[in-house]
């Protein structure tokens, strides 16, 4: 991770209770030991083999996933290429990454909707290891890495039908699945879950959600669909609803915003669940609001999320209290601005009453799609780079 090493570094990792020098802990740390990445005599071959394909399987020949043609992104050149090892959490993303991450993605977007598709992960397989219900992010994770020509190892529910039900360390289980797989997506229920993973393996591995922690893929596809429906990241005012003290997709996606100028953030959240994290020391402006009416006019997206009930435990007094308090309907609809959209990382239950589908603002079903061409990117980059 050679271009982003300094903000890796620091990790940022008080929200997991690891010093930032803790290197036994960081995972950052294990460079210094363990190269990630397959052997050098594999990857060549692969990533040969690959370019190999993609010629042959993509429309044009200026369709080549490489940064030194973006030109969205013009600071990428010969010298500024970099590389990822694994993906943990939002705040191992620069602005500069973002923006190539996107130029990829667009291109993947061409790729997704050519019949013949790419065949520029064949030889690859991907594992999937889940440890908490999933759709969305599963199946997009599986789907691109077909989109790509590659192949899949999934269990949907590792927690029970694993050996994890039998008392075997994530560790062991890691180790094991790096002998079957190129790269691993790891969700599992306890934060900071991957960084392990990915300390323990010698592949790639990405976060796909760890409990309350983080969710940095679904945070660049948020940041990627605003930048879409938007067209800018810069100047922005966006309203985070909900359960924010449990949500790792606004606590990710809040880490993401800060990098990008004169953002403005508005927590909207019931008074149990109220986000600690104000960004404070990142220089974010940002204001808590108890009426989604007045935030909603202000705001170019609303980005609304589900109370957790799985995070109260035996609390539902706390759930009940907080379930149902902030919904965008029909009257949100009708203060918001033309150009605004709605957001939600899904599913959702009753937070957003379904006539507000009908609403060309209602961008959630779009900001979903863009899950592949994201994950379909990074894919791309964890497994032959540019």
């Amino acid at each position: 991770m050679a271009a982003t090493s300094s903000s890796l570094s620091s990790c940022l990792l008080s929200d997991h209770g690891i010093a930032a020098g803790d290197s036994a802990k960081c995972y950052t740390a294990k460079q210094a030991v363990c190269a990630k990445s397959l052997s050098m005599s594999s990857r060549l071959r692969h990533s040969m083999e690959a370019s190999r394909l993609s010629t042959t399987t993509t429309r044009g020949p200026a369709h080549c996933c490489s940064a030194v043609e973006t030109k969205i992104s013009p600071l990428f050149t010969l010298g500024k290429k970099f590389h990822l090892d694994d993906v943990i959490e939002a705040q191992q993303f620069d602005r500069d990454t973002l923006n190539a991450i996107f130029e990829v993605a667009r291109e993947m977007e061409e790729i997704e909707m050519n019949p013949s598709g790419s065949q520029i992960l064949k030889g690859f397989i991907m594992a999937t290891l889940f440890y908490e219900p999933s759709t969305r992010t599963r199946l997009s994770f599986e789907c691109a890495m077909k989109r790509l020509g590659g192949e899949v190892l999934t269990t949907e529910n590792a927690r029970e039908f694993s050996s994890a039900a039998k008392g075997e360390t994530l560790e062991d289980t890691i180790r094991t699945v790096e002998g079957y797989s190129d790269i691993i997506v790891l969700r599992h229920f306890e934060s900071g879950a991957t960084r392990r993973a990915a300390a323990t393996a010698s592949i790639p591995v990405i976060n796909a959600g760890d409990g309350p922690g983080q969710h940095p893929t679904q945070a660049l596809l948020d940041i990627y669909t605003i930048d879409r429906e938007i067209g800018k990241l810069d100047g922005i005012k966006v309203a985070l609803v909900g359960d924010l003290a449990n949500g790792r997709t606004v606590r990710s996606l809040a880490y993401l915003l800060a990098k990008f100028k004169d953002v403005k953030i508005y927590f909207v959240s019931p008074e149990v669940v109220k986000m600690k994290d104000y960004l404070t020391s990142e220089g974010v402006e940002w204001e808590e609001s108890a009426d989604l009416i007045d935030v909603a006019s202000k705001c170019d997206v609303v980005y609304q999320t589900r109370i957790q009930k799985e995070r109260f435990g035996e609390r539902t007094d706390l759930y009940e209290e907080a379930r149902g308090k902030y919904i965008v309907d029909s009257d949100v609809l009708d203060v918001m601005q033309k150009h605004a959209v709605v957001m939600h990382p899904l599913p959702r239950l009753d937070e957003i009453t379904v006539d507000v589908d009908l609403d060309p603002r209602a961008a959630y079903f779009r900001q979903a799609k863009n899950g592949l061409y994201i994950r379909m990117a990074l894919l791309k980059l964890l497994l032959v780079g540019w």
